[in-house]
């Protein structure tokens, strides 16, 4: 049997960047792997035909309540590390938790957690753009306790919390199964924090397949792999899933007022990954 190492963020945050990384580090072609692949290769936890197997009497994901979802998650999480051979990478918006006593991730076949933390003036700016909300409803919506996504189709409903909840629930105990990156690290050193996942997962040093899989996993690859060909994760929303990949957009974007709210919502943790202007 296998185990799952989860592959964690708050939305718009870097998760779909570490797992393209994986895939090119893991693989190691010579021309990178096609992004549209990665879904198979790895997985994301919110699949509804993962939950759909359990279901009997013609019932469809689209008709569970989330507590019934959230009862299903232990087991499935299971059949995920049943079918994995060795370690595979899960990703997961949902926050390090329980809903109605059940808990978000099955400890049991979990070896480890990657997180990817992001400033939230920029998370703001980008989920905006992604969803189509407007800059207030985006602030709201990240200052909401209990919020997450909806019930569709292809995915479950995943329960995110507020971007401060989600951030604190998965770096809060520091554990030796945990790596948790800065954005703009990845960003401003791509090599230096994509070594550190190598180190993380125990691998060895290899030069030239780490710098493969960075190149292969720029945004700027990224970005030109979606403009050719789409990219099946793109909400129905968004016009592109990769849109510009940079840092402090949020100093074109947002008000003085709207800084202002999300400090004011996310201060404490912002304090901690050092993302309060100016300091």
């Amino acid at each position: 049997m296998g185990n799952i190492l989860w592959v964690a963020s708050y939305p718009k945050s870097g998760n779909t960047w570490v797992r393209a990384f994986l895939e090119n580090y893991i693989q190691n072609t010579e021309q990178g792997i096609d992004i549209n692949t990665m879904h198979k290769i790895s997985t994301a936890e919110s699949a509804a035909h993962r939950f759909q197997a359990h279901l009997q009497d013609g019932r469809q994901t689209t008709d569970l309540s989330l507590e019934e979802i959230c009862a299903l998650r232990p087991t499935v999480q299971a059949d995920i590390a049943m079918q994995a051979q060795g370690t595979t990478f899960v990703k997961t918006h949902n926050y390090l938790g329980t809903y109605k006593e059940y808990p978000l991730h099955n400890s049991s076949v979990t070896s480890g957690s990657i997180y990817i933390v992001r400033n939230p003036l920029d998370v703001t700016v980008s989920m905006a753009n992604y969803f189509g909300y407007s800059i207030d409803e985006t602030i709201a919506y990240m200052a909401e306790e209990m919020t997450g996504t909806p019930n569709e189709p292809e995915n479950v409903p995943q329960v995110i919390t507020s971007w401060s909840m989600h951030v604190s629930s998965w770096t809060q105990d520091p554990e030796d199964a945990k790596l948790v990156l800065r954005y703009e690290d990845i960003l401003d050193n791509p090599k230096k924090v994509f070594r550190k996942i190598e180190s993380f997962l125990g691998l060895k040093k290899d030069p030239n397949r780490l710098k493969n899989a960075i190149k292969h996993s720029s945004f700027a690859q990224l970005k030109a792999q979606e403009s050719k060909r789409g990219f099946v994760e793109k909400h129905e929303n968004a016009k592109y899933f990769f849109r510009q990949g940079s840092k402090n957009q949020w100093r074109q974007v947002l008000s003085d007022e709207q800084v202002a709210k999300i400090i004011e919502h996310h201060g404490e943790q912002m304090a901690r990954f050092k993302y309060l202007p100016g300091k």
